[in-house]
């Protein structure tokens, strides 16, 4: 499996594929050739059916610093494809070919930016267990002999969430103008009373930061980044949690997220939802159940009920923002989160569970491979398309 680095990128919102992918890939064009005046650049699969309301348009102009950028758009490509070609007044530069894997990793033919090297030797989590059985060792200990690097680069990220929620608190106002949408994360803050609601604040805060194109942190992508986002930042400014906790947290629900990505997908354009927000309910249910000190399998069955219950859940953000129904979505997942953690614990005190978290994946890989393709991020189908025909 790949770094659990991979899985938390700080980057500009509205979403890990569509704007920290495309950010990247001419990023390292643009430092590649520096020359260049001018680029075209093409777009496939969701990239170019979601690139307005994704933002990528306007992430390319920031990436490259011009406006001077061609921008064409191959609809009937099913990957998230990124061709980039660039030019000064006497010579045209390499042609890249690049792709966006989700989650803000990239591929690109020509260049190696270390995204897809393998970190670790196992490739799913009873091949894990089976190791930390064999070397009599506790997850965590895992996880940082592999990575001994990984707690700074997550305290990185806690500072990018703490900063990403102040923000989105402390804002108000039109977030987006075609949806009439209006942020209302500051207002349940001011109202909060219970855990619950300064759960449901926290998020918002940060969906509506990343909506706005925030600088962001993936967890395991912006689309669901409300999630992990607002239980650190509940954890630590309501419950006194320190960052080394918060950071082992993230690890532990990183390596459930990695055993996803490699089994099956984060990338609501190639898993549907599930993929985005069933994986970081998962992870942040791994997340809490570690925090309460409990038994790795009680911390699996948190994980695998996190992903169970979003088998099947479709992306169709309307009008191809990251807005509805993503942002609510966010809201109710991590408190599912508390209450899959919750239930893992009082479920094995009295039976043993029949599912495991690999066999999840598995079902979820397979479910996202039967979504029909306008319910996996393209805004052709579902609620998008049910939302268009409603004001036409």
């Amino acid at each position: 499996m790949q770094a659990i680095r991979q899985l938390y990128k700080i980057g500009y919102g509205p979403s890990s594929s569509h704007t920290i992918a495309p950010y990247r890939i001419a990023g390292y064009y643009r430092n590649a050739y520096p020359e260049c005046t001018s680029y075209e650049v093409v777009l496939g699969g969701s990239l170019a059916l979601t690139a307005k309301g994704h933002g990528t348009i306007e992430i390319l102009k920031k990436a490259l610093e011009t406006e001077n950028i061609d921008i064409r758009y191959d609809f009937d490509c099913k990957d998230n494809v990124m061709n980039i070609l660039g030019r000064d007044e006497n010579h045209e530069y390499p042609l890249w070919h690049g792709l966006s894997l989700g989650g803000g990793a990239v591929s690109i033919k020509e260049y190696d930016c270390g995204d897809q090297r393998e970190v670790y030797p196992e490739n799913c989590f009873e091949e894990i267990k089976k190791t930390l059985r064999d070397k009599n060792t506790a997850l965590i200990e895992y996880i940082y002999s592999h990575e001994t690097d990984l707690k700074d680069h997550l305290k990185e990220c806690l500072k990018v969430m703490y900063e990403t929620v102040n923000n989105g608190l402390n804002r108000d106002g039109l977030l987006n103008q075609e949806l009439n949408y209006y942020r209302i994360a500051g207002k349940l803050y001011q109202k909060a009373k219970t855990d619950q609601d300064y759960l449901t604040a926290y998020s918002y805060a940060a969906c509506e930061e990343n909506a706005a194109g925030g600088l962001m942190c993936t967890a395991p992508t912006l689309g669901a980044c409300g999630i992990l986002t607002s239980l650190m930042y509940f954890l630590h400014f309501n419950k006194n949690v320190d960052d080394d906790m918060l950071c082992d947290m993230l690890a532990i629900a990183g390596i459930f997220g990695n055993c996803i990505k490699t089994n099956a997908s984060i990338a609501g354009s190639t898993g549907g939802c599930q993929a985005e927000i069933g994986a970081a309910c998962s992870m942040a249910a791994a997340a809490i159940s570690y925090y309460n000190h409990e038994k790795l399998k009680t911390i699996e069955y948190a994980a695998e009920m996190g992903i169970e219950h979003f088998l099947g859940l479709t992306c169709d953000p309307v009008l191809g923002y990251v807005i509805i129904p993503c942002i609510e979505r966010n809201a109710i997942s991590v408190l599912k989160a508390f209450d899959c953690a919750y239930l893992a614990k009082q479920l094995y005190q009295v039976k043993e569970n029949l599912i495991s978290f690999d066999t999840v994946v598995q079902t979820m890989n397979y479910t996202g491979k039967k979504l029909a393709i306008e319910l996996r991020e393209t805004s052709l189908g579902g609620l998008s398309l049910e939302y268009k025909n409603e004001k036409s």
